[in-house]
């Protein structure tokens, strides 16, 4: 079965390891992402999503949300249901 798109990063904070995705369809916290960029995948569940600074426990398509990561991520990655 292939990946499912669930959004795209369009900002990164590197001094807190926080990704802003633009998300493409609902995700919730607990979900297992996959990050795939130009040179490097990782995968990893979702422990917490804000969006304004309000934590949430589901995100929509529209929304963007900052999410925690496990690695450094650009602009442009692309964020898959696992």
């Amino acid at each position: 079965m292939a990946d499912t798109k669930v959004g795209e990063v369009i900002h990164f904070y590197d001094k807190i390891s926080v990704a802003v995705v633009k998300i493409l369809a609902p995700i919730k916290v607990g979900d297992s992402v996959k990050f795939a960029g130009h040179d490097k995948e990782f995968q990893q569940t979702i422990d917490s999503m804000q969006v304004e600074h309000e934590s949430i426990d589901k995100a929509k398509k529209g929304d963007d949300v900052g999410m925690k990561v496990d690695q450094p991520v650009k602009p442009g990655d692309e964020v898959y249901k696992a």
